[in-house]
């Protein structure tokens, strides 16, 4: 069996604004690698912290909102985002020559696209940030590192690397331009870079934003400990409601991955306290029901979810349910939806290719997994799109070279129980039974509930290759 967690642990060096300075890695020891395609660290969200990073949104705010304006919502952030693009569109209503204010509605519209799950605001967001640009070519960093923001959330990594560096350029000591960039590299497999522009991002303003960054960066690198330590360090930074749910909901599925469901269950009920319409709160909760065998629960958990917030991620995981409850024709029409979803979101410009390739393999279109996963993997290189490849390849019947891209997948030692479930029935496939043996007993020691079904087919693989089921 190939070497699985070589990498070294990465080192992040976390501040704040008194003198106690700290090395997040001087008193913990590295664990091993954590993912999955189910869980929230894949694509099928925007990327981490997205909701943390808009650009500029704040100096549009008034102290009070105006009298006339009806708050819409109550959801991370939804009202300041209502009001911050009521003053910006009252703004250049009245004067339409205001690159500044331009930016800053069209970060905001990013923004709002995020927490409300609507693609449709992508073009409005290019549209006004385009206009801001067009006014202002020269040294417009706030445009700059919106348009870089939007690329992120259109899963165009390269474009908004290619953004974040020219933002980089005009305003090389904003922290946010350092947290599009580090999301960027990050999604596009480059973690000397990442991992640069993360601390450069902590080193200007430590913070919920950046102590949610720093948290992935250590899961990337096996740093379960040190993963739950940066996200206690932003939630105690936490004031805002919407800022608290999230970094709630970031500690409930780091529990949930690691098969911790008590402490992942306290999580997301506690951050449903502090925003109780969150969805991904409720599809924290509904995940743990389906784990807990509470079908019923989770699957009116999942029916609420996809009615208020019908993206991609949240569509694929209730079909997933659906199918492992024995109801394959509920789970076709999610299906369906799924795919009436993705194709909205190519429309808005978005690229969903990851997420389609998950699916085919979910429905055992061996081809068409395959096919979007080499799409995708054209395009970018990181561990997780890896690990799609080496299922892909696998359910193709061509085990050696999936066996290569599980083996990448594992190079950063990212503690995953779908990693070292692909893992091992690749393996399996290649008839080398001890090696398979010990990935299906990691994959369910890390999490027995990383997946209904695939966790049920690892059991039955080990009782069939004589490992403990």
């Amino acid at each position: 069996m190939a070497a699985v967690a070589t990498a070294a642990a990465t080192a992040l060096t976390f501040r704040k604004a008194d003198p106690m300075s700290r090395d997040l890695t001087e008193s913990t020891t590295p664990e091993r690698p954590r993912f999955g395609p189910r869980s929230r660290r894949t694509a099928l969200l925007v990327v981490l912290g997205a909701s943390l990073l808009t650009v500029g949104v704040a100096t549009l705010l008034p102290p009070e909102p105006p009298a006339d304006v009806v708050i819409e919502g109550t959801q991370g952030g939804v009202s300041t985002l209502d009001r911050a693009i009521r003053t910006a569109e009252a703004k250049l209503a009245k004067h339409e020559q205001d690159p500044q204010t331009w930016a800053e509605l069209g970060a905001a519209y990013v923004e709002v696209a995020r927490v409300k799950a609507d693609p449709a605001y992508f073009p409005k967001a290019e549209e006004a940030l385009r206009k801001s640009l067009a006014q202002q070519p020269d040294g417009n960093g706030v445009a700059l590192a919106g348009m870089g923001a939007l690329a992120n959330a259109r899963h165009d990594f390269a474009g908004a690397r290619d953004w974040g560096e020219k933002a980089k350029a005009a305003l090389p000591d904003n922290a946010e331009v350092h947290g599009v960039l580090n999301d960027a590299y990050t999604q596009l497999g480059d973690t000397t870079r990442a991992t640069a522009a993360l601390q450069r991002m902590l080193d200007l303003k430590p913070g919920v934003s950046s102590f949610t960054r720093a948290a992935y960066e250590f899961e990337i690198h096996g740093q379960v400990d040190d993963a739950r330590h940066a996200l206690d360090r932003a939630l105690a930074d936490a004031v805002d409601p919407g800022d608290v749910a999230f970094c709630r909901n970031l500690l409930g599925e780091l529990a949930f991955d690691n098969g911790d469901l008590d402490t992942a269950q306290r999580h997301f009920e506690a951050g449903q306290r502090a925003v109780p319409t969150e969805t991904s709160l409720q599809q924290g909760k509904a995940k743990v029901a389906a784990a807990r065998g509470q079908t019923a629960k989770a699957l009116a958990g999942y029916q609420d979810l996809v009615d208020r917030q019908p993206n991609v991620g949240n569509l694929r995981e209730y079909a997933l349910l659906l199918s492992s409850a024995g109801a394959p024709e509920s789970a076709a029409r999610q299906y369906r939806l799924f795919e009436e979803q993705r194709r909205l979101e190519v429309e808005s410009g978005a690229n969903v290719d990851l997420e389609a390739s998950l699916v085919a393999a979910d429905r055992g279109d061996a081809a068409q997994a395959l096919r979007f996963a080499q799409a995708e993997w054209e395009r970018r290189q990181p561990v997780f799109v890896a690990d799609a490849m080496a299922w892909a390849l696998h359910l193709n019947g061509r085990n050696a070279e999936a066996l290569t891209f599980a083996d990448r997948a594992a190079s950063t030692g990212w503690r995953s129980a779908a990693f070292n479930y692909h893992r091992g029935m690749i393996l399996a496939g290649l008839g080398r039974s001890a090696d398979a043996v010990k990935a299906l007993s990691e994959a369910l020691r890390i999490n027995p509930n990383f997946s209904l079904t695939d966790a049920r087919t690892a059991r039955t693989t080990l009782a069939n290759l004589g490992g403990a089921g």
